[in-house]
């Protein structure tokens, strides 16, 4: 009997900023009705679920990681029952959806911080995290990750409350179990109204120390005060394993139910992002590790870090792989180089997908979309407007989906909420439709390889060059049936290459014919070439 396929494990998930997927109404904003509208296009491209970044009422002082209500969504994407519109449209489509939710903290303006704050003795006073001052100075010395103090003084409770982010974004109590017990039933909702999935915003933030200790300070000059600590006492405490040990009961009392943890370190390292799977069955389902994000371009580096991710992940666990995302700048710009940068996207497509684990698509990756410079004047992140030029924040990599080649790339019939990237006359989803050899047809070919190869699914993990001479390539092995992938990160040609490749059958390549047998004459690497031979 063949392997059953899992949905979160075998399949490819599509990540949608919904601002700046697609416009329905002309108001220069993506909304959910826009999404609906473009899930042909998300199916045929082969994914298997899509995950929206937060769509809940919201002030949107952090554009939507800033949840009023975690029941309703907000009027800027339109009506709650449109959500539900998208949710049934999703499963006809054999798409699965996973929900952004963000309880680490809330908005300063949900009902149950308004209630909180009213007084020290009502019955949701302990739901946030108060602390008067100590000799009228702060609590502690934690930092902001958005800037300056992480505590905000209130004058109707005469206490500080705790945010490590935006001061309208106060921090949850979950030491509190009543506060606990009322985010477990948000879950519960969301469950019963069919949401397949749960992208947890930065769940290692959920505990703080109990003593509230000071953070130690870091070695080195960082251009934010935030990152001068280091943060042991706000992050990672070992309260956090019964939570999530509580959540993954939730969801376990569902069929085929998912988290997925946005879990960020400091020191990059995986083992505190694998340390949240538990035993790979009792945690979270898949964890985040966003090591490769600040990688340069070297075949070692990527080894050295995609290796360590997967050791880390427990025997029982399963890893996942991101490249891009709505925090970082595009791969293609990270990784990019005059002239160079299709080539390297394509490898890096191919590592993706190739890859044992679960892929994470940022939307119009398949495009290979880059980041744009955004003007000072046009920009919106707080973290870009508080801290410019370094960083510029994080709207260059949530500038709108380039759909045609026609007035605002075909995103909105009105003024685009932020500018489009000036490149989208040639990168546009109808476009690339049309070449064969696009980047948008090349995403599409590598995913239903994926798709119809099982030893793409199931398969072991086994390096066999680990970077040297610009090389990364490996196996993947199941049932006693083997693929070979080779990645050439140079933009040289490689003739010395670490194993012999003639008589293999090409399944798919950047530089040969697919079902093609190499000759005895071929054994040699094309620059840039990213190869999937039998």
């Amino acid at each position: 009997m063949p392997e059953k396929k899992i949905w979160w494990k075998h399949g490819v998930v599509y990540q949608i900023y919904p601002r700046s997927f697609y416009d329905s109404n002309g108001d220069g904003i993506g909304d959910i009705p826009g999404i609906i509208s473009k899930l042909d296009y998300i199916a045929g491209l082969g994914v298997d679920a899509i995950w929206l970044s937060p769509v809940n009422m919201s002030p949107m002082f952090d554009f939507g990681y800033d949840v009023s209500d975690y029941r309703e969504i907000d009027p800027i994407f339109g009506k709650t029952e449109d959500y539900s519109t998208l949710i049934k449209e999703c499963h006809k489509r054999d798409l699965k959806i996973i929900m952004d939710l963000v309880f680490n903290h809330s908005s300063h303006l949900h009902p149950w911080f308004i209630e909180s704050r009213s007084s020290r003795n009502n019955p949701k006073s302990d739901w946030y995290i108060w602390r008067d001052g100590k000799k009228g100075k702060y609590p502690n010395n934690w930092m902001g990750e958005f800037g300056g103090r992480a505590w905000e003084w209130d004058e109707v409770r005469e206490q500080y409350y705790l945010h490590l982010f935006l001061k309208e974004q106060p921090d949850l109590n979950w030491r509190n179990n009543e506060l606990r017990q009322a985010v477990y039933e948000e879950f519960r909702y969301w469950l019963d109204a069919g949401v397949d999935g749960f992208r947890l915003d930065v769940i290692n933030f959920f505990v703080k120390d109990k003593e509230f200790r000071n953070n130690p300070f870091a070695i080195g000059r960082y251009p934010r005060p935030h990152d001068m600590q280091k943060h042991i006492y706000n992050r990672n405490q070992p309260e956090l394993h019964d939570i999530l040990h509580d959540i993954r009961s939730i969801l376990d009392g569902y069929d085929s139910r998912m988290m997925v943890g946005e879990t960020f370190a400091d020191d990059m390292n995986p083992a505190m992002p694998a340390s949240y799977m538990g035993d790979g069955s009792d945690e979270l389902h898949l964890a985040f590790d966003f090591s490769t994000m600040f990688l340069q371009w070297d075949a070692k580096k990527f080894f050295n870090s995609i290796n360590s991710w997967i050791n880390a992940v427990p025997n029982n666990g399963w890893p996942c792989h991101v490249f891009s995302n709505h925090d970082q700048p595009r791969s293609m710009t990270r990784f990019g180089k005059r002239n160079e940068s299709e080539s390297r996207g394509k490898v890096l497509a191919v590592l993706l997908l190739t890859l044992k684990g679960t892929p994470f698509l940022y939307y119009g990756e398949e495009l290979g979309m880059a980041n744009r410079h955004i003007p000072k004047k046009h920009i919106h992140d707080p973290v870009g407007l508080k801290y410019w030029p370094i960083p510029v924040g994080r709207d260059g990599e949530r500038t709108p989906m380039q759909w045609t080649p026609g007035i605002n790339a075909g995103f909105t019939a009105g003024e685009p909420w932020l500018p489009l990237n000036n490149n989208y006359t040639k990168v546009n989803v109808q476009t690339e439709l049309k070449d064969e050899k696009s980047f948008l047809n090349f995403y599409k070919s590598l995913i239903k390889l994926r798709k119809r190869n099982d030893i793409l699914a199931f398969g072991s993990w086994e390096p066999v060059n680990k970077g040297e001479d610009d090389i990364l390539s490996y196996r993947r092995i199941y049932n006693n049936r083997e693929l070979l992938v080779i990645l050439n990160f140079s933009s040289k040609l490689k003739k010395k290459i670490p194993v012999d490749i003639t008589n293999r059958k090409v399944l798919f390549s950047t530089h040969r014919t697919a079902d093609s047998i190499v000759g005895t004459d071929e054994n040699y690497i094309y620059p840039y070439e990213a190869t999937v031979l039998m």
